[in-house]
This record gives C-alpha cells, structure tokens and sequence, in this order.
C-alpha cells in the first residue's frame, strides 16, 4: 500500500500549540489582506460608488463564470512600504465561459488608479504568468497612468507593460481590454495594443494627452469625449471594437468575447472519478509546523493531506531521507514531490534530487517543491565529501528543468537550499507562502552571530580590544532587522512570492495552478541539462 499513514498526534500538546501560533499568524495575516480590500479607504470608496461606478473587485466577480474561485496573486503587494497593500491593483486567476484566464484590474479608489512601482512588479509578474500558461489576459482598466511623483521609477521599465501585451498577441494568447474610466498618456496603449477592446459610454477615456495637455501642446480646446471618449473611438477612431452601455454591459460583452475564443486546454482536465480526496483532515495542517522552525517536521503529514487519497509512491525513502521524494495526483494531476524532511540538504540529498528532476522532465511530470530547508550542509567532513559539486548538481537540475515547478514555502528556506527547491529566481510557475515560513540568507541568529565573529577576528588583528557592549546591540539590531525582513509579508510585498495562503487551502491554490499550467503544453527536458560535476 502507497496511501500515507498519519503519526500526527492531534490531541498532544505540541499540536495544540502550533495550532495557536498558526491561527495567530493567520489573524494577523487577515488584517493585511482586510488593508488591501480597503482600496483608498472609506472616503475614495464612497466617492467612487457615488459615480455609479463598480469596485474593482466588484468587476472582477461579475467577469467570471457564476460560484467559480477567483486565486487573488500577490495580494500583499507594496506591503511594508510607502504605498498602499494591493499596489492599487488586483490580479489573478479565474474562470470565464469556462476558459481559465489572468485577469488585472485597477482599483481607482487609490490615487485615481495610478501606477506606483509595485503596480508595476505586480502588472508585470501578471503577464509573466499570462505568458508562461498561455491564459488569455484581461485587463479591466481605469487608471490615470503614472503615479507622477514615482516616475522615476515607472517609465523606463514601465515600456514592458506594453511589450508584453504585444508578445502576448504574437504567441496567440487572446489580450482583451475592457476600458472603464481613465486609460490616458502610455496608458492608452494597453487597449491601444491589445487584441480585443471594450468601452464604456460616457466613462472611458483614452487618449494620448487630456484636454489640458492638448491646449498646452496646440492651443486647441477639446473635451473629454470628442477627445477620447467611448463613442468617438467606436464611430470614429475604431479604436473600441465594442460599445457598451455601461459597465454590466461591457462585463457581458467580454465574457461573450472569451466565449468566441475557441481556446481548447493543451491537456483536457481530469474526470471527477479521477480526483479523490486526502484521506486526512486538511484542518490539521494548522498544528503541523512548530512555532520554533529549530524543530523539524515530517512533510508527509503534509503530503498525506493536500495529494488525492494520501497515496504517495516514494523514491528513494531510504536514501537521503533529509529529503522526501515522489509521486502523486493532486486533483486528477499527476506531480512529483520534494519535500525537506530534517531541514539540511547533505550530498545524498542534492544527488537524489538531481536525478527525481530528471526522472520528472522524462514523464513530462510537472513538480511540486515543499521548503523547509536550512541550506546545504557546512563543514570539513562534507566540503571534502564534495557538497559544493552536489549542491551544484541538483541547482543545475532545477534550472534546466522544463516541466512546470510549483513551490510552496511551509517553515525555513534559507540559504542556496532556497535555490536548490526551486525559489523565485529559479521560475517557478507560481510560489506561495505559509504564514510559518521564513526566507533569507540564513537564519537572523545565524547572520548576526556570523558577523559579530568577524568584527571581533578584525578587532584581533587589528590588536584592539573588543567592545563586548557594542557587540550585543549589534547582534540584537541585526537579529531584530533580519527576522523582520524574512517575514512572509515582508517578501510577498515584494511579490518575491505570488501570496500568503491559509494552509487548509494549499490543496485547493495548488489544483487550480495544476490546471493552469495545463492550458499550456506540458513538456520535460530531454537531456540538455549542462556539464554535471561528478
């Protein structure tokens, strides 16, 4: 038998405690989210309404296919800087006539819908997805172009936003613009260059410069709507391809669009006979992780819990067991597996691995990382035991690697051992976060103990004495800085993952990205994977 037997105590008290940490986290973790649910705040909110005008997400709900999941991407976006959580944009995946698509849209409560630099990180890791899972892209637009004050930072890079919609268009991936409101200066390009456009009477407005740029520029007088208003590009311009009433309507309108798509998956979906269940409470993955990442956990009390009937065919179990490896269906998918077991990925690991990622690209088996790793092991007895070739061998495995890769940081991820699970500079097709983990160059301990070493040998050499004080404040600072910026929010601010997700829906994100990556063809590498040192 291949089905997962459950060793999780769930009347100990150890569970209970990870539990209550878990919950804790995931309140906090609410709170954030409710900052980008708020847009502008009440003020913008109630201005905006009193427009007759929907909310962003409010749009977004009635694009899609009635009672379907909408999988918000990267929520937290801008999160811990100066700009409002959100980045005044949502985006994500849903269904629409049946067809998965990535669908962004401004928030126009926050300063007008303007692009600030996270508007742009988050628009451009939208694309990216759009692109790479083959999703038609829709773009429901109102925004007044650039955050004008950030430009700095926006319009040399910003010309990527409009590359992409093009690229896009040339691979065969439908773009469609639905124009709301305001769709000004570079703004205009993306109906301007997209494949389908819809425009709502008396509310959208595109042109390349508004009447006050154009009676600076020329000295002519024009208004809104002879300018570029909805019905001057439908009657006249031929910009819109279709008029819409109002914003229902134009909803309507783009769902029939997609509808006359003609997008048949790559791969058909699996049949409900196919996907069963876990055999194990998804609720108990709350008590799996410990509140201390110090403590190790068994990824198969995960894997028993998130893969259909808990059955999981391992590779290798007996080798390299710092690393568990293989395989599985996750709702109907097949998938391979890598989860870190005890944290330390030795020489035995990083080759097992290499090899399961080959075995993968073979089968055209897309794969699932699970990351609760400390690094590669350090030391004489390993560095002479070749940890530096094995470490590489499974990092060059990981990178030439063509099946998709789906990552999902449960506890620590630190050091190359975050590369070596496929982190975000790796490509993974989508990455999430529990409110547990924790991602940096190595733990804050660790790094502030790292450098309270070197400034005391520098004191040595330098026949000095060492202020001790000063070295405690230091390490406290450091240690404070460090386990602050490894905080999931923190990171996915940075969108240096796609969310934060409540552990009970990983089975859940991860079916709806499985199908995602099948829109697009599913296909390993066959060989082409660079020198292996031995």
């Amino acid at each position: 038998m291949t089905v997962l037997r459950s060793a999780l105590d769930t009347t100990a008290p150890e569970y209970a405690a990870n539990r209550e940490a878990m919950l804790a986290k995931l309140d906090a973790l609410e709170a954030e989210h409710a900052k980008a649910l708020a847009g502008g705040g009440e003020k913008y909110l109630a201005r905006h309404r009193g427009r007759g005008r929907l909310l962003a997400r409010e749009r977004v709900e009635l694009l899609l296919d009635p009672d379907t999941p909408f999988l918000e991407l990267s929520p937290l976006a801008a999160w811990g800087s100066d700009y409002t959580v959100g980045a005044s944009l949502v985006t994500g995946i849903g269904v629409v006539e049946g067809v998965e698509c990535l669908v962004t849209a401004n928030d126009p409560t926050v300063r007008g819908g303007a692009s600030n630099p996270w508007t742009l990180k988050k628009a451009l890791r939208a694309n990216e997805i759009a692109r790479a899972n083959r999703l038609p892209l829709i773009s429901l637009v109102e925004s007044g172009g650039a955050d004008l004050p950030s430009q700095k930072e926006i319009f040399i890079p910003g010309g990527a936003l409009f590359r992409d919609l093009t690229r896009l268009s040339e691979a065969g991936i439908p773009t469609i613009a639905v124009v709301f409101g305001n769709s000004t200066a570079g703004g205009a390009y993306v109906p301007g260059m997209s494949d389908h456009v819809i425009m709502v009477d008396r509310g959208a407005k595109v042109f390349l410069g508004g009447p006050p740029l154009v009676r600076m520029a020329t000295g002519e007088e024009a208004d809104d709507e002879e300018l570029g208003g909805a019905g001057m590009h439908a009657r006249v311009s031929g910009l819109a391809d279709h008029f819409a009433m109002d914003e229902p309507d134009a909803l309507r309108q783009a769902r029939r669009v997609v509808a006359r798509l003609n997008r048949p998956k790559a791969h058909p979906a699996p049949g409900a006979a196919d996907v069963r269940p876990p055999r194990h409470d998804e609720d108990e993955l709350l008590g799996v992780v410990p509140g201390d990442l110090k403590v190790p956990f068994d990824p198969r009390e995960v894997i028993a819990r998130i893969v259909d009937d808990s059955d999981f065919d391992e590779f290798k179990p007996l080798y390299g067991t710092s690393l568990t490896t293989g395989w599985a269906t996750l709702h109907g998918y097949p998938v391979g597996i890598l989860a870190n077991a005890r944290g330390v990925l030795f020489s035995q690991e990083s080759q097992k691995a290499a090899q399961f990622i080959q075995l993968a690209n073979q089968r055209d088996i897309p794969l699932l990382f699970l990351h609760n790793t400390t690094g590669y092991m350090v030391g004489t007895e390993y560095e002479q035991g070749g940890i530096i070739k094995h470490g590489a061998m499974m990092i060059n495995a990981v990178s030439n690697s063509r099946v998709p890769h789906l990552s999902v940081l449960m506890g620590a991820s630190y050091g190359a051992g975050h590369y070596g699970m496929c982190g975000r500079a790796y490509d993974p097709r989508f990455l999430f976060a529990w409110p547990s983990a924790k991602s940096a160059v190595m733990g804050s301990q660790q790094l502030a103990g790292v450098l309270s070493i070197v400034m005391r040998e520098s004191a040595a050499a330098r026949g000095k004495p060492y202020d001790e004080e000063g070295d405690a404040a230091l390490r406290a600072m450091v240690e404070q800085q460090i386990e602050a910026e490894s905080l999931p929010v923190f990171l996915s601010g940075r969108l240096y993952d796609d969310g934060v997700i409540d552990p009970r829906d990983t089975r859940t994100v991860l079916g709806m990205c499985l199908s995602a990556v099948h829109t697009a063809p599913v296909a390993g590498a066959r060989g082409g994977y660079g020198v292996f040192r031995m």
